[in-house]
C-alpha cells in the first residue's frame, strides 16, 4: 500500500524538531497521540535514536501508520497503539513526554477535555506535554488564513475549530499542569509546552 503523506507534516517537522529535541537530550520515552501519517514519528525517531517513540491513533488510521513504521525499520519506533480517548482505551506504561500535533482543532471540545484528563495517567512524574497547532488569543484569530481554516473546519463538523489558548491553559491547569512555554511557529502555528507537577 502507498504510505499516507501530509505536506504540512513534511513542512513543519524540522521547525518542530529544532525546539522539541532540546527537551529530549536524555534517553527516554515519548507517546505521540494522533500520529496520523507517521511522518513526524519517523523523522523524530531517526534523529533521536535514544528516544523510544510510541505512536498512537484511532483504529481507522492505523493501517497506513503501521505501514510507515514497518518500512522505517527503526528499533526505537515500535508498532503503533490503538488509542481513542472517547473510548477510554488504556495505554499501559508511563512516558516522559506526550506529544500531539494538529489534533485539538480536529477533536470536539468534550474530546479535548477527555484528552487532558487522560494525560496525568500517561506521564511519569515531572513529565511534559507538547502540543502543536493553531490557537486563538483573547478570542481573536492570529491571521486571516487561520480564520478561513477555522470556518472550513466548522463547515465539515460544527464540533471542530481552532481553540482559545486561554481555555486550553485553564483545562491543563485543572489537571495539574503548568503552562511553561508558547513558541511561535511557521504558518501561524504554535508549539505549547505544559509541565506536570
Amino acid at each position: 500500500m502507498s504510505l499516507p503523506f501530509s505536506q504540512a507534516c513534511e513542512n513543519n517537522k524540522r521547525p518542530i524538531f529544532e525546539i522539541l529535541s532540546k527537551a529530549l537530550s536524555e534517553p527516554g520515552s515519548v507517546l505521540e497521540v494522533g500520529s496520523g501519517s507517521g511522518q513526524h514519528a519517523e523523522f523524530f525517531a531517526q534523529q533521536l535514536p535514544h528516544i523510544r517513540w510510541q505512536c498512537s491513533d484511532v483504529e481507522a488510521n492505523l493501517p497506513g501508520l503501521q505501514a510507515r513504521i514497518r518500512e522505517a525499520q527503526l528499533e526505537n519506533l515500535p508498532a503503533a497503539l490503538a488509542f481513542d480517548v472517547n473510548r477510554q482505551q488504556i495505554i499501559s506504561g508511563r512516558f516522559d513526554l506526550v506529544y500531539s500535533a494538529n489534533t485539538l482543532h480536529i477533536m470536539s471540545w468534550p474530546t479535548v477535555v477527555r484528552f487532558f484528563k487522560t494525560l496525568p495517567a500517561l506521564l511519569n512524574e515531572h513529565g511534559s506535554v507538547w502540543i502543536y497547532g493553531p490557537f486563538n488569543y483573547g478570542g481573536l484569530y492570529t491571521s486571516g488564513s487561520n480564520e478561513l481554516f477555522d470556518q472550513s473546519l466548522k463547515s465539515r463538523n460544527a464540533g471542530m475549530g481552532i481553540r482559545d489558548i486561554e481555555k486550553v491553559q485553564q483545562l491543563a491547569h485543572s489537571q495539574g499542569f503548568t503552562h511553561l512555554q508558547d513558541y511561535q511557529m511557521p504558518a501561524n502555528n504554535r508549539l505549547l509546552r505544559f509541565y506536570k507537577g
